[in-house]
């Protein structure tokens, strides 16, 4: 009879369930069915990922007007801060993608595995793009306007043409069909994919900034209104960087030219 440890060692070296898995379960011993049950959760836990992944491939397939037609996900980061760009960028990714498996919304994934996923991303997509929205447009257009126009602006920069392209919850006008998903980047490998690119861009960018104007630790808030970020603005007022056309910089902006 084999020992606990070299079944449990034989259980990290096992991906699949088979028939001497099965005789395992009829061991009585209590080490060998808790070595059992934590594999079956690792197992299942991956086998989820693995599905899901298959399921957003599938999905983004769904659109596609011919076979081997290329979809393009576009999706954005930066919609809600108080300062910095709104970033975008729109990814083509191949039909299939295994390198991505564990590819989700950048919002459910930390900061290092984003960035080993962006760096799979540039390696795995067929084309990619990704365009730079200012503050000072942001508030020359309105944040919609921006964004929308900075998507479409990402599309026309892929090296190829996409042949339908899915963006997450924006309506786009470009020159081939499209069509807006909400809550895209939770069902779509490529809008996943974009999201990604388009958090870790800005996420550098506003490291950069954060060296410029370290009073309101970019780096840190990613130019959000946390209450940090709120009272330094109290403190240093609003910089070059800060979207004019938010609250609360606008009123802070407003109340400067009174007292000028």
């Amino acid at each position: 009879m084999k020992t606990i440890k070299d079944i449990v060692d034989k259980l990290k070296m096992t991906d699949e369930p088979g028939p001497w898995i099965d005789e395992l379960l009829q061991d009585s011993r209590v080490g060998v069915k808790k070595a059992i049950d934590r594999w079956q959760r690792q197992y299942d836990k991956k086998k989820a990922i693995i599905d899901q992944h298959h399921a957003k491939e599938a999905f983004d397939r769904s659109f596609a007007p011919f076979d081997g037609a290329k979809v393009a996900g576009v999706d954005e980061a930066g919609r809600g801060p108080l300062a910095g760009p709104v970033v975008t960028a729109a990814v083509i990714l191949p039909q299939e993608a295994p390198e991505l498996v564990g590819l989700d919304d950048s919002k459910q994934i930390s900061k290092v595995e984003r960035e080993r996923l962006a760096g799979k991303i540039r390696d795995v997509a067929i084309a990619y793009s990704i365009h730079i929205q200012s503050a000072s447009q942001i508030d020359a257009l309105n944040i919609y306007a921006a964004t929308r126009v900075s998507m479409e602006q990402a599309v026309k920069g892929l090296e190829l043409a996409p042949d339908f392209v899915i963006a997450d919850a924006m309506t786009l006008q470009i020159d081939c069909s499209t069509k807006s998903i909400i809550k895209g980047d939770a069902q779509s490998l490529a809008i996943a994919a974009a999201s990604i690119l388009a958090k870790t861009t800005r996420d550098a960018l506003m490291d950069d900034l954060h060296k410029e104007f370290p009073m309101y630790n970019f780096s840190k808030n990613a130019g959000y209104g946390t209450a940090e970020h709120v009272q330094a603005l109290q403190l240093y007022g609003p910089c070059i960087h800060h979207r004019a056309t938010f609250e609360p910089v606008k009123s802070m902006l407003a109340e400067r030219r009174r007292n000028e």
